[in-house]
């Protein structure tokens, strides 16, 4: 893959978002009282939007699903919860009250409280990172981060409608008009610049799809799947139940096959295709941590500590760029190298940036997304994150691993990243 690499720093200038300080997650390879460990990281299936086995299974009934698979998983009565918090990007008001439907028929008391956030790409890593941050500033000892995202019935696909804007102002502003740019051309724009290869793209492509498919045939979901019970009506209008244990989206790839795609974005010169793109999908998942003084209480065995996050804004035309700004301000608030990290789960929005990003950072082919990336698993986007997470502590637990870093790029032009430690 030689393509070049420019100075990272170029991307973070004055007036764009700016990394904030966060609080101490304690010290790798310590435990303390204090520390935010997780004790239960689960997700749902991923399923292809429109086409795939939750393409007539409504958003809360899988944010219902990936709740009750933690409380159940840990053991906990969900009245100790002191807040959950609610990724989602494309349905309504960050889909606030459907959500506090969906925790109410999980089970919950009234007197556990529920928000929705919306930071794009990043909302499930964002709601772990808040409830995190919250257990370590003394609001609650007992919180869940989780995501969801049904793509079927959510944004472009689903027919949404945009914000109003005031777009005269807009268009005077280079930066703010360039948060319009399609995210797919952000990814050519990152190809186009940093010299990203079509034939590199197809090779990650190939790879998402070849590492998913080993994955799921080795049984590695296994541990962080819930799955889902769902009701379908056959050609005949009779209806049946059936169950939803594995994502639908990896699928047998081959360089020929994917050269033979044609571009999406931009057809003359392009090289982004359907197939070195991230699956528009349907999932959820969540992420219970606690204080480790509290888990320690109720018996519960974490799998893993939160050790930090970062956030950092970069162009928003080449948005693409975000994990290789975000992973290092991660690590080194974490007292970290790069070569300390075991497993890199870098979201694959596009082969273009994540393939920068790889290169940028020197992750080691076999350190990134080993069980397969959103290419091959989709990107149900406010579920993405907390998905991660899941994904990463279980391979970390399953191959004896130690230290995990999850990442993305974030629509409009940031990146985000966090470091987790695990435990057996």
């Amino acid at each position: 893959m030689a393509f070049r690499v420019q100075k990272i720093v170029s991307h973070v200038r004055t007036g764009l978002l700016l990394p904030q300080p966060t609080s101490a997650m304690g010290t790798v390879g310590t435990k303390s009282p204090d520390d935010v460990v997780v004790v239960s990281a689960l997700r749902t299936p991923i399923c292809r939007a429109k086409k795939g086995g939750f393409k007539d299974t409504y958003p809360d009934d899988l944010l219902k699903a990936a709740l009750e698979g933690v409380v159940k998983q840990s053991n906990i009565d969900p009245k100790v919860v002191g807040d959950v918090v609610v990724g989602n990007v494309q349905l309504g008001g960050a889909y606030a009250g459907p959500a506090r439907m969906a925790q109410l028929r999980a089970g919950f008391p009234v007197d556990v409280p529920i928000h929705a956030i919306n930071r794009q790409c990043s909302s499930g890593l964002q709601a772990v990172a808040h409830v995190a941050n919250a257990i370590k500033g003394g609001m609650y000892d007992v919180g869940i981060g989780c995501g969801v995202e049904s793509m079927t019935h959510g944004g472009a696909i689903g027919g949404g409608v945009p914000p109003p804007l005031n777009l005269n102002e807009l268009m005077a502003n280079k930066l703010a008009k360039d948060c319009l740019v399609p995210m797919g051309v952000t990814a050519e724009n990152v190809a186009k610049r940093y010299g990203v290869t079509r034939a590199d793209q197809d090779q990650m492509g190939v790879d998402s799809h070849k590492k998913a498919l080993a994955a799921q045939a080795a049984g590695h979901f296994k541990n962080e799947i819930v799955p889902v019970t769902i009701t379908v009506e056959d050609d005949k209008g009779v209806e049946k139940q059936v169950v939803i244990d594995a994502d639908d989206g990896p699928r047998a790839t081959t360089l020929e096959g994917l050269g033979k795609l044609k571009t999406v974005f931009k057809k003359e010169g392009g090289t982004v295709t359907a197939g070195t793109a991230s699956q528009v999908s349907d999932g959820a998942a969540a992420v219970l941590l606690m204080r480790r003084s509290k888990a320690d209480q109720l018996g519960v065995k974490p799998i893993g500590v939160f050790r930090g996050s970062k956030v950092c804004g970069c162009e928003p035309d080449e948005m693409g760029v975000g994990p290789a700004v975000a992973i290092p301000m991660a690590l080194e608030g974490a007292g970290l190298k790069m070569s300390d990290i075991d497993v890199f789960e870098i979201n694959e929005a596009f082969a273009a940036q994540a393939l920068y990003c790889v290169k940028k950072l020197g992750v080691p082919e076999e350190k990134l997304n080993p069980n397969g990336g959103a290419i091959a698993l989709g990107h149900p986007l406010g579920a993405t994150g907390a998905r991660q997470v899941a994904t990463l502590l279980n391979q970390l637990n399953r191959t004896g691993k130690k230290l995990g870093v999850v990442s993305m790029c974030i629509g409009t032009g940031m990146g985000m990243a966090a470091v987790f430690e695990a435990e057996r």
